[in-house]
Parts: structure tokens; C-alpha cells; sequence
């Protein structure tokens, strides 16, 4: 399984109430939600970070937000820095009527490809919310398998509070998880870029090789795979 919550990694779930919290109109009000939902339902937003990384997991979040939740500055966790994102995070898991996050690794993203591995993170991050919602509404053009109705919104991180939210969770998490590892893995610069492609990280491949947590499968590691080099065990 590539479902990892181990390794000294932040909690994965957690809920602010196990209760629900319905509203009475179908447009959610204040500016704060972009699409329409059907009156009184329960809505989760998803969203993933690391897609597109050379190493390490790819996340995903769930994040059922109350439907009268503030939260000054939700957006798109790439247009946020460091810090707010760190101090959004907090806001959001105090406000959030429940939260996951789920975490498909390296070698489970080769075994299979990157968008199924994606989607299950996306699915597992569902499946571990409490309550569970009535509605999913996920950024991107595609949706993962589930028991419930989802929706793939365009831009949502940006146009819907929910994924906005679970947006800044999972890009948070996975930089945690990627600082983590650069502790094991020094010479390649992981809490800097957090595994995408940068020049100095490709450099450090070529020199290097890959690394147990690097995605063998992808373009600029595969050429590499097989050079002698670091090969540090993961645990």
C-alpha cells in the first residue's frame, strides 16, 4: 500500500465536529463559493500537490469546510507563501467540519502511472472523512472513483473555498514530508524545491542517480536509473 501516515509525518485526519452543518440555499453566499450545489448538502473539496514532483509522494486533501466558515486569504496554495500557507492550515483544520489527507508514494506512482496514483490518493483522503459528504467537488478536469456524486471543477482551487482548503493542506503536508526527507537525502536539495524538476535538482540526479524515494518511471530520472550513487535505505 502507498497510503503512508508514518515517519514522524503531521496528523493525516482530524474533524472539528462530527456534526452537520447544513445551509438553506443552493449558491453558497458572500462571494465565497463560484458554483452551484444542491440546497443543504454536505460538500468536500479535493485537491492534490506534488503531481507533477520527480520524487516523493504525490498528496491529496479532502476538506469539508462549514458553510459559514471565514477564512481570510483561502486560495490557490501556489499563490500563497510558505507562511501564510503554514498559518492557513492551522485556521483550517480549527475550522473545518472534517479534514484528510492521503499520500500514495514514489514506488506505487511507478507501479501504476501518475494520474491513477493521484486519484487513489484522492479517493483515500474521501473515504477517511467524518461525516462523510454528500457532494465532492474536485479541481481539475477528472474525478476519482467514489460512492458519492463529484464534480471536476476548472480553477476550483480558486473559485471554491473547500478546495481552496484542501489545496494549502496537502501542499503543506507534502513539504513537510519532502523537508523530512532531505534530511536523509542531502545531496539533493529536497527542502529547497520539494523534488520538481529545477536545474539544480536534475544536476544533482545526473551526478547522483536516483534516490530510493525518486519516481523511476519519469522522463528526467529514468535516464538515470542504474547509475551507482546514493542509495540510501527509506527506513
Amino acid at each position: 500500500m502507498g497510503d503512508r501516515t508514518g515517519h514522524g509525518r503531521p496528523a493525516l485526519a482530524g474533524a472539528a465536529s462530527s456534526s452537520r452543518r447544513r445551509g438553506d440555499t443552493g449558491k453558497r453566499g458572500s462571494g465565497l463559493w463560484d458554483v452551484e450545489v444542491p440546497a443543504g448538502s454536505l460538500v468536500a473539496g479535493v485537491d492534490e500537490a506534488g503531481r507533477g514532483s520527480l520524487a516523493g509522494p504525490v498528496v491529496a486533501a479532502a476538506v469539508i469546510l462549514p458553510h459559514d466558515a471565514v477564512l481570510p486569504g483561502l486560495t490557490d496554495s501556489k499563490l500563497l507563501s510558505p507562511a501564510v500557507r503554514s498559518r492557513l492550515a492551522e485556521a483550517i483544520h480549527a475550522a473545518a467540519t472534517s479534514w484528510a489527507v492521503a499520500a500514495v508514494e514514489a514506488a506505487d506512482i511507478d507501479a501504476t502511472d501518475i494520474l491513477r496514483a493521484t486519484l487513489r490518493a484522492m479517493a483515500e483522503a474521501v473515504r477517511q472523512l467524518a461525516p462523510q459528504p454528500d457532494l465532492v467537488l474536485v479541481d481539475g478536469n477528472v474525478v476519482p472513483g467514489l460512492r458519492m456524486p463529484a464534480r471536476a471543477i476548472i480553477q476550483g482551487d480558486r473559485r471554491v473555498p473547500a478546495i481552496s482548503a484542501a489545496s494549502i493542506l496537502a501542499k503543506v503536508t507534502r513539504d513537510r514530508i519532502m523537508e523530512d526527507w532531505a534530511a536523509r537525502f542531502p545531496a539533493y536539495g529536497f527542502a529547497r524545491h520539494k523534488g520538481y524538476g529545477t536545474a539544480a535538482h536534475c544536476a544533482a540526479i545526473a551526478q547522483h542517480g536516483p534516490s530510493p524515494i525518486h519516481r523511476r518511471t519519469f522522463a528526467r530520472v529514468r535516464e538515470y536509473v542504474g547509475k551507482a550513487g546514493l542509495q540510501v535505505p527509506l527506513w
